[in-house]
């Protein structure tokens, strides 16, 4: 991050502008409407500076720029089209430790200007760091359509009741949950439809029906196989909301940093036979943090219910009369087989899909082989690396061809992706050499040979 996102109260603040033509213009008008006191130094003015001057609104030094000019200001930006006064000005500027912008000049700038989406009481700026202004520009017409300008009531109407509300609601963490409820229900939309009386009808009605001493609720979310962009909206949307985010080794750290910032991060993850707390210990962390009021968001490699330990944890919030909700993610089976252009059914290979887990409970290998090793059929293998040489030596055994494709996809639908593809005889051979890592995944079937036509993302390592 080249520049820290910062915003600036100017509200009756001595600005200075240095150039009097159409780039000077459209500084004041921005300088103005954040309530700054424009000064203009220049030997001549664009017509709609002379106007705003000869009504009094900015003040005219009608002269050529001096560094002495600077002097008093809290903040200057230079706008004219000479590069000695630009750097002059800059100079001036740094000298007396002032914010200084020289326009389309970002190596004579201590801050720059965003792309601004005004709709007072809320602000929200875009910048490309002065890479691409126009596309930030075109950014920011984006947002614009999702921040209509109703927003503006419904922060007005936040505003008018922000101290009530903090006086009624002294917990933080209840506080704040009762403002995202609010500001995502009936109370929102009324005001969004310009009912703002009714809004605040209804917030005070809400207000009155509070229980703050209601246990918390955990929200078992399934955070995809790695790709940030495959995250559901109501993934996303809760892990904004919560009050703390218990997370596995799988969750990838792009996915992390969508994390609320002060939200409470708690790691459990697990690795091989290495655990930071056991499954019965997790089940008991999810359960108190609830008890104790708090929103928790369960964040878990790709699907909750998909060898993911749901089912087992919300048996001890069920127990305890805990509310909970489950936000289905994209598996790792289908997005990672996505991603490595492997159908998981194909009416040419295959008519079913099987998915197993390579380890059990007690950590040994001991799969239904008789229904797994059958024509037609996709097997996916969930952790599946560390016991890959027995799984394929099982199902060769069982009837599976030795030469019947399959593949391991490491890190899949990240920009670390690796596929590799072979055979159930060498395979494990090719993975050993290739020291791939977990996470990853197997794919056993004829699909694996689309591989080769299909893969359109990452990098490719085949047979």
């Amino acid at each position: 991050m080249d520049y820290l996102p910062l915003f600036f109260k100017l509200s009756a603040q001595a600005c200075l502008i240095v150039g009097g033509g159409e780039v000077a213009v459209r500084k004041t008008e921005t300088l103005r409407q954040a309530g700054g006191n424009v000064t203009v130094v220049a030997p001549q003015l664009a017509q709609p500076l002379r106007e705003l001057h000869s009504q009094g609104h900015i003040v005219w030094l009608e002269k050529p720029f001096a560094p002495s000019d600077v002097d008093g200001f809290k903040l200057v930006v230079s706008a004219t089209s000479e590069h000695s006064v630009n750097v002059q000005v800059f100079q001036a500027a740094q000298a007396r430790n002032i914010p200084v912008n020289v326009v389309d000049c970002p190596e004579l700038c201590s801050f720059i200007f965003p792309a601004i989406i005004d709709r007072s009481p809320i602000v929200a700026a875009i910048s490309s760091g002065g890479a691409s202004p126009v596309l930030a520009k075109l950014l920011r017409v984006k947002l614009e359509t999702l921040i209509p300008p109703e927003y503006a009531a419904l922060a007005r109407l936040a505003q008018r009741f922000r101290q009530t509300v903090k006086q009624a609601i002294v917990n933080a963490d209840l506080r704040r949950r009762f403002w995202q409820d609010t500001l995502q229900g009936e109370v929102a939309e009324l005001a969004l439809a310009g009912r703002e009386d009714e809004a605040a009808h209804r917030l005070v009605q809400s207000l009155q029906e509070i229980d703050a001493k209601k246990t918390g609720m955990v929200f078992l979310v399934g955070a995809g196989p790695g790709d940030p962009d495959l995250l559901t909206l109501r993934a996303l949307r809760l892990m904004q909301e919560a009050d703390v985010v218990v997370y596995d080794r799988l969750v990838s750290p792009d996915i992390m940093r969508l994390v609320r910032k002060d939200a409470e991060k708690i790691y459990v993850g697990k690795q091989n036979s290495h655990h930071t707390l056991p499954q019965s210990q997790i089940n008991r962390l999810l359960a108190d943090i609830a008890h104790a009021g708090r929103r928790v968001v369960r964040l878990k490699g790709g699907d909750p219910f998909i060898f993911g330990r749901g089912g087992e944890e919300i048996e001890t919030l069920m127990a305890e009369g805990i509310h909970f909700q489950v936000v289905p993610g994209i598996t790792a089976a289908s997005g990672c087989a996505a991603y490595a252009g492997i159908p998981l059914t194909h009416r040419d290979y295959a008519q079913s899909c099987a998915f197993v887990t390579g380890h059990l409970k007690d950590g040994t290998i001991d799969l239904e082989w008789e229904r797994l090793a059958v024509p037609k059929q996709t097997l996916v293998i969930y952790m599946g690396l560390q016991g890959l040489g027995q799984i394929c030596a099982g199902l060769i055994r069982h009837g599976c061809p030795a030469s019947l494709p399959a593949a391991l996809i490491q890190q899949g639908t990240t920009r670390h992706q690796r596929v590799l593809t072979g055979t159930l005889a060498d395979l494990p051979d090719k993975v050993a050499q290739a020291d791939s890592k977990a996470p990853s995944l197997v794919i056993v079937g004829e699909v694996v040979k689309l591989h080769e036509k299909l893969a359109w993302f990452g990098q490719r390592q085949n047979a």
